[in-house]
């Protein structure tokens, strides 16, 4: 229950809000900082997890590798403690990773993917990807393939 105010960057400023007197404080220490960085609100619904998720690197229409993120917290970043470990990349990541990526217009993308009961679930789009910790993880030359398809886009 509840939902989560977000930050678009590395897991930080993240807040888990458990009813409307949470919610109500959040705000109002933003509008107080009174920068526009502070006027910026992600919202989104909790959606319980079984203590990790996954994110996905897609490098044009490829999915190329998958990390698990995994935390005794509910921030499962490994910016903020998470940490990671191979994650295969099933037909379901690809498809959802792929289409996740094809909606926001592909490229160079990070996508995170929560388990539920349901199947899995797209919570975010990056266009920012970090992935210091996937590639001795993963085995994959995560900017090596970056650059290849930027030299190839360059081209076109």
């Amino acid at each position: 229950m509840g939902s989560t105010a977000r930050s678009p960057s590395t897991g930080r400023l993240l807040a888990k809000i458990n009813d409307r007197q949470a919610a109500e404080a959040i705000l109002e220490h933003k509008q107080i900082l009174g920068s526009y960085h502070h006027s910026i609100y992600y919202i989104q619904e909790y959606i319980q997890k079984p203590g990790r998720d996954i994110r996905s690197f897609v490098v044009g229409d490829e999915t190329i590798a998958a990390i698990y993120r995994t935390s005794d917290h509910w921030i499962t970043n490994t910016a903020q403690g998470g940490k990671a470990s191979n994650c295969p990349i099933t037909p379901e990541v690809d498809r959802l990773s792929r289409a996740a990526a094809a909606a926001v217009g592909g490229g160079l993308l990070a996508i995170d993917l929560l388990e539920t009961p349901h199947g899995l679930l797209v919570v975010e789009v990056n266009y920012t990807m970090e992935f210091r910790n996937s590639i001795d993880t993963t085995g994959v030359d995560i900017p090596g393939k970056m650059i290849d398809y930027l030299l190839k886009e360059v081209a076109v």
